[in-house]
């Protein structure tokens, strides 16, 4: 079994070979389909991250601080308005506690939150080019679906809904894409567990970390 931190650790991996493909050897495509594994995984580590919080506010803020600075970094040296995957996963948690809002309240008022928070997101997802689009947001909402029902609150069940979604996301941006379910059986292996060490703020770091240098990289041998 895997605890949460391993497969942190093995979808960052495949996330750095994805990345290597896309900026330094475009055309070794096997490096794009390895990196398919990565969103699965931290997709679904954000729905678990939802659950477990005990500061829902200091969750999104940490992770939408640095999607900002990212993204001033990004626009600043690029002219592009890319969403990174750091917004892509800001607004799943919103939409994942609006969620939980509705579960826990089962009102017409907490239901209408919920559609108001998805119908912005999709409303987002169609102005701006966000990371992994509309579906890609709703992964980890999709991974919390049946969270605290009585006879569905199984890991079976998340993972098998998070596979749901991410068929939505292979018909949308179709090609390797289809490979994301190659993340399906780690999944499956996931122990529930979080690991013996605390790596919540390395993940947060390397990505961005790993970004530049890669970026550096590339610019040095294209």
């Amino acid at each position: 079994m895997l605890t949460g931190n391993t497969l942190k650790i093995i979808a960052a991996i495949c996330m750095v070979i994805d990345h290597i493909g896309y900026l330094i050897f475009p055309e070794v495509k096997v490096l794009r389909i390895v990196g398919r594994i990565a969103f699965p995984v931290f997709a679904y580590m954000i729905a678990e991250g939802c659950q477990y919080t005990k500061n829902k506010l200091r969750y999104f803020g940490t992770i939408f601080s640095l999607a900002f600075v990212f993204q001033a970094v990004y626009y600043i040296t690029s002219q592009e308005m890319y969403l990174s995957i750091l917004f892509t996963f800001s607004f799943a948690i919103l939409a994942v506690f609006t969620l939980q809002y509705f579960k826990k309240r089962k009102d017409l008022f907490s239901l209408f939150v919920f559609i108001l928070c998805i119908s912005g997101v999709y409303v987002l997802s169609q102005i701006f080019y966000i990371d992994y689009g509309f579906w890609g947001c709703m992964t980890p909402v999709f991974a919390s679906a049946l969270r605290d029902t009585k006879k569905m609150d199984k890991p079976v069940v998340h993972i098998a809904m998070t596979a749901v979604c991410l068929v939505f996301l292979a018909l949308q941006y179709k090609g390797v894409q289809a490979f994301a379910l190659l993340s399906v059986p780690l999944l499956l292996l996931y122990s529930g567990k979080r690991g013996k060490w605390n790596m919540k703020y390395f993940f947060y770091i390397f990505y961005p970390a790993h970004l530049v240098i890669l970026q550096g990289i590339s610019m040095i041998v294209k």
